[in-house]
């Protein structure tokens, strides 16, 4: 379902990216949304960019010139609030740090005990925070593939698989790749990076880990990958706009209940080492996406997954907002595929 409605809040940045979509327009077009209002980069730029990727694709070069729309206001633009919003960028490649929070990994092994595990909660606790700290030092990031499919807009319905059995929420901080990345050095990895942006990288547990493959491990690909279970955006916000990446508040509400209120601070891996180690193996092109992990506060750990109904609302330090709302299989609601 196509949701037109957008939010009130005005961006904090001076600027920001995004891809947008007038009321009964064909196609979508590469916006820089400058407080409530956004411009046109297909008429604006001199490359006519047909989508935000094409931006990207010589982000050095374009950024000053975005600088100057942007104190431009003789271009007012169209309003934000006539406008749908969709994912700001729809990228490539989406490498995804798993474990990489250590309250949320915590809770996680924890919740995932097995029955005959002799040890208290506290016990186990006190051993996994143990071996966090240590991997924090000693070990290398874990890091997965997502697939470009699961994405969709920031505001958009998000509906909820009939086989997913234990559908969860984990809002995450995005990172936006702004050049051609490969093997480079932790000190100079966040030069590599366009902007940032928030994710919602929804999981089903109950499909985490193959029962007929317990050797194989975790099957990414069923529990991570359903249509519309990475809700992304709303904007890109430049990097030099977004702060410290290793100190954003990331919050996730569940109709209007607070779940997710954690600091990047209890990242593992900051954003300079994930993109150092995944470079060693991958080259990362511009408008890729590196989902940085979930902090804890998961549905797992409160007992309460998604469900028909539920509205999310996630927000990451100057980043903006994202709502959505999850809704039943369209078989299940009477509708037509």
């Amino acid at each position: 379902m196509e949701i037109l409605a957008q939010p009130s809040e005005q961006l904090s940045a001076p600027f920001a990216l995004g891809t947008f979509q007038a009321a009964g327009a064909r196609d979508a077009f590469p916006g820089l949304v400058v407080g409530d209002r956004v411009l046109d980069l297909r008429q604006a730029l001199p490359n006519a960019p047909a989508d935000t990727l094409a931006v990207l694709a010589q982000w050095e070069e374009t950024l000053g010139e975005l600088h100057r729309l942007a104190a431009d206001r003789s271009r007012p633009g169209q309003r934000l609030d006539g406008l749908r919003v969709h994912a700001p960028v729809q990228p490539r490649q989406i490498f995804q740090a798993g474990a990489n929070y250590r309250q949320h990994v915590i809770d996680l092994e924890v919740a995932h005990r097995s029955p005959d595990d002799p040890r208290s909660p506290e016990q186990a606790r006190a051993e996994i925070a143990a071996v966090m700290d240590r991997r924090a030092r000693e070990d290398q990031p874990y890091v997965f593939i997502g697939l470009p499919s699961s994405i969709t807009g920031p505001y958009d319905e998000v509906e909820l698989p009939s086989w997913a059995a234990k559908p969860d929420w984990e809002l995450e901080l995005a990172v936006v790749i702004g050049r051609r990345t490969h093997r480079v050095k932790t000190d100079q990895a966040l030069d590599y990076v366009a902007g940032y942006t928030i994710a919602n990288d929804l999981t089903d547990r109950a499909s985490v880990f193959r029962p007929d493959m317990p050797a194989i491990g975790t099957d990414w690909l069923r529990s991570k990958n359903a249509p519309g279970f990475t809700p992304l955006g709303p904007y890109l916000v430049p990097a030099e706009f977004a702060g410290d990446p290793g100190d954003l508040q990331v919050t996730l509400t569940l109709n209007g209940q607070t779940m997710q209120d954690e600091s990047t601070k209890d990242m593992l891996f900051g954003v300079a080492r994930l993109i150092s180690y995944i470079s060693q193996y991958a080259v990362l092109w511009p408008g890729d996406l590196l989902l940085t992990g979930s902090p804890a506060g998961n549905g797992l750990h409160w007992g309460r997954l998604l469900r028909d109904g539920d509205v999310m609302e996630g927000t990451i330090t100057g980043l903006g907002t994202q709502r959505t709302r999850c809704v039943a299989p369209r078989q299940a609601r009477g509708g037509a595929r």
